[in-house]
């Protein structure tokens, strides 16, 4: 007889995906309800009998057919009602009576249901009461539905429950073990290793199999995807692990993600991947209004979806934008909501770092028990540092409350009110700003969020029940009641590692809670998971980047050197001060030497900036030169389109020159692929510093009195990172040779000099710079 296939289960989402049905609701959900959700189940709970238990922990073996059902879940209450044993089932809801009416929601009377199975084979009972208390949250109005259920109508009820789900648990038991097969059986998809990846690879694989983390900076070119992702599949078999997440920065990074996992089908690699879309992108309206009145994907989205999800992981494997859209309309879903429902089927899922990180968008039905077997392989994980910075920070300006006052001031005087007592605390900030334009404390304006929480409570209930039609006002209100719960959130997590910044600019009066070392949380939000892989050519320092991503002291560093051979690199230094006082005089010399480079490199070059206004001025200079090289210019807020037409142009040309202008630490200075003569040369303009400004400043004193080097740890590693990336575009493959030039004279010191790579180096001087210049020169 045939195994019987185990499948792991809650109690939740097996009932969900039985018992779910109707559209995707229109209109608001208030991002307080779980915390309210809380409340309101401990209110009901306290008012249990001592005997009566609460949060009650249950698991059972349930057998249908070919199929062994693990199922666990937590029943809220288990009590006694005139001398019955009844499981009460808590459910509360905001809004006017919705889904208490009648006599409660299907979906809600499967979980109680099996919940009471549970309960009665566990303790040999002939019968259960079933009991669902619904509860407005906002007055505490309680509902209560009971019905009185005999052993062989649960047992019917678990049957046909079991019945509906086999189908969809039958699909994924047989995927998995043709999975696990062709895991097995995978070699590696090249035909030889790279100098380099044996040891990344090895070093994955035994990250992954202790449950640490790792931390390898691995030069580009060296093919990190493939060396990350092989390994992780083959410790899916052997380690028990369910799903890999591949994390990236930017989109363009994650075609490449794509194309490993494709390889690898190619060459017998049966896998469910998919890759998330940013919801504004993959929307099919213009307008992206989730709503069931206004959208016919999100009408009846929930009695369409189960049989969307069979039949796409039924018949794909690598679930690409295109494939996702291209079932979205075969169903008529959602194809945003399509594809996280189908995420979490899968075995590895493609996205953005927010879905993991951000305590805002991370996927909320991952379970605990997920996570332990899910492996996080964080790609360009430099750009994490100040992407966790932003996470885990959160802003709030006056302008958007006074603007309330004024729309709602007849149409819902609560909201007025609440937005205008914000506004007065913003003006009496901004007499106390008004000499020096800002203010840093490191106490939490408690102040301040007590008002937003009173603002966020009216805010919830006009947009729960609006009272004006005027749908600019209903916008402004909801992107500022999202603003002053995020202010909320965040002031929960505010430490040692956060300052208040308050800052009266030039577009608003804000005030601003600023992580300034994210290493505690992001190490919190990958506490849960088996390991976690940062990988990156440019993680240097590496001491920086570990203590900046929350490193453990048992987690491992690993250095790869670079497969490629100095004489594929013709570095040139131009020692130019471009500090901003010299800048004016620097823009002849530069386009003296991209003149001289365009006539002596027939092919295409990149040139990157400091910022988009002195780009500006040196290509205007350049161009009012005598050449006949084809120029192409980077805008900011390029569209999609733009960004693909700019590189779209980078094709083999060895008759003429082609040189695009560009910014350091912009779209095409990283995650961009030009292998061959599509890139001939990159000349690198600056040290990348970022602007110096209040916030940066505010870094470097914090890292000061950490006993760091602020400077570094707030300017230089940045800075320098975003040149490493710009520098890695040239070389990326064996064969590639190219020429780099680097434009400023502290490229030659300390600490500049040390953070090059080696192979960088071994450069010539093109000439004496204007401005200061040392005596070597």
């Amino acid at each position: 007889m045939k195994t019987r296939a185990t499948v792991h289960i809650s109690v939740r989402p097996l009932v969900e995906y039985v018992y779910r049905s109707g559209s995707i609701i229109p209109g608001f959900r208030s991002a307080g309800s779980m915390q309210e959700g809380t409340r309101v189940h401990q209110s009901v709970q306290a008012q249990y009998k001592e005997t009566d238990r609460k949060e009650v922990l249950l698991k059972a073996e349930l057998v249908h057919e070919d199929l062994l059902f693990l199922v666990e879940g937590r029943c809220d209450g288990l009590i006694e009602l005139d001398g019955v044993l009844t499981v009460d089932e808590i459910k509360s809801f905001v809004g006017p009576a919705g889904e208490s009416e009648g006599d409660g929601l299907p979906v809600h009377w499967a979980q109680a249901m099996l919940y009471a199975y549970m309960i009665a084979v566990d303790e040999g009972l002939p019968s259960m009461q079933v009991q669902l208390t619904y509860v407005q949250q906002e007055s505490g109005e309680t509902r209560r539905f009971r019905r009185q259920l005999l052993l062989h109508e649960l047992e019917q009820f678990v049957r046909s429950l079991l019945e509906a789900y086999a189908p969809y648990a039958r699909l994924l038991a047989d995927h998995r073990e043709r999975r696990d097969d062709s895991i097995r059986t995978l070699e590696f998809p090249f035909e030889q290793y790279r100098a380099g990846q044996r040891k990344l690879a090895g070093a994955v694989y035994k990250t992954i199999t202790e449950g640490v983390n790792l931390f390898a900076k691995a030069p580009t070119g060296i093919g990190k995807t493939i060396s990350t992702l092989y390994p992780a599949l083959k410790s899916m078999t052997e380690e028990g692990m369910q799903r890999i997440f591949y994390l990236t920065a930017r989109t363009t990074t994650r075609a490449g993600a794509e194309e490993a996992f494709a390889r690898m089908r190619r060459h017998g690699l049966h896998i469910h991947a998919i890759t998330l879309t940013a919801k504004d992108k993959i929307c099919f309206k213009e307008e992206n209004r989730c709503d069931a009145g206004e959208c016919t994907m999100c009408d009846g989205y929930y009695d369409r979806i189960n049989g969307a999800v069979i039949d796409i992981l039924g018949n794909e494997t690598i679930m690409t934008r295109p494939v996702i859209e291209a079932y979205a309309r075969k169903h008529s879903v959602c194809p945003f909501e399509f594809s996280l429902d189908v995420a979490y089927a899968c075995d590895a899922v493609i996205c953005d770092y927010n879905y993991v990180f951000d305590p805002r968008i991370a996927l909320k039905r991952q379970l605990e028990e997920n996570k332990r077997k899910s492996v996080l392989l964080v790609d360009e994980a430099h750009n994490l540092v100040e992407r966790g910075r932003d996470m885990y920070s959160a802003e709030i300006g006056k302008d958007a409350f006074l603007d309330l006052k004024s729309v709602f001031k007849t149409v819902n005087p609560g909201v007025a009110a609440a937005a205008g007592t914000i506004n007065t605390y913003f003006i009496n900030l901004r007499k106390a700003l008004k000499e020096s334009g800002y203010e840093v404390s490191e106490e939490q304006p408690h102040e301040l969020i007590e008002l937003l929480a009173s603002f966020a409570g009216a805010a919830e209930r006009e947009l729960l029940e609006p009272a004006g039609e005027d749908a600019a006002a209903q916008s402004l209100l909801l992107d500022t009641y999202f603003a002053a719960q995020n202010m909320i959130r965040i002031s929960g997590l505010y430490d040692e590692r956060y300052v208040t910044y308050s800052a009266d600019t030039r577009e608003d009066l804000i005030t601003r809670l600023f992580c300034l070392d994210p290493s505690a949380l992001i190490a919190s939000a990958v506490k849960g998971y088996r390991s976690a892989v940062y990988f990156s050519a440019t993680l240097t320092p590496l001491s920086y980047y570990r203590d900046m991503l929350g490193a453990g002291a048992d987690d491992y560093t690993l250095h790869v050197p670079s497969p490629f051979y100095p004489e594929q690199w013709n570095v040139r230094l131009l020692p130019l001060s471009i500090r901003y006082r010299d800048r004016e005089r620097s823009r002849g010399p530069i386009a003296d030497m991209l003149e001289t480079l365009a006539a002596e490199k027939k092919g295409n070059l990149l040139v990157f900036f400091p910022s988009y206004p002195y780009l500006r001025e040196v290509a205007e200079e350049f161009m009012s030169r005598d050449t006949d090289a084809e120029i192409l210019v980077q805008n900011p807020g390029m569209g999609e389109e733009e960004r693909d037409a700019f590189l779209a142009a980078f094709q083999p040309c060895t008759d003429r020159t082609r040189m695009g202008f560009a910014v350091l630490g912009g779209v095409f200075a990283e995650g961009v692929d030009l292998p061959g003569d599509r890139l001939n040369g990159v000349v690198i303009v600056g040290v990348g510093l970022p602007q110096i400004g209040a916030e940066r400043d505010i870094l470097r004193s914090y890292f000061e009195r950490a006993g760091k080097n602020g400077f570094n740890y707030a300017y230089v590693y940045p800075g320098m990172n975003k040149v490493l990336q710009a520098g890695g575009r040239l070389i990326r493959t064996e064969t590639d040779k190219g020429v780099l030039v680097l434009v400023d004279d502290r490229f030659v010191k300390e600490p500049y000099a040390s953070l090059l790579p080696e192979e960088w180096r071994h450069y010539r001087f093109l000439g004496k710079g204007v401005g200061r210049i040392q005596d070597e020169f």
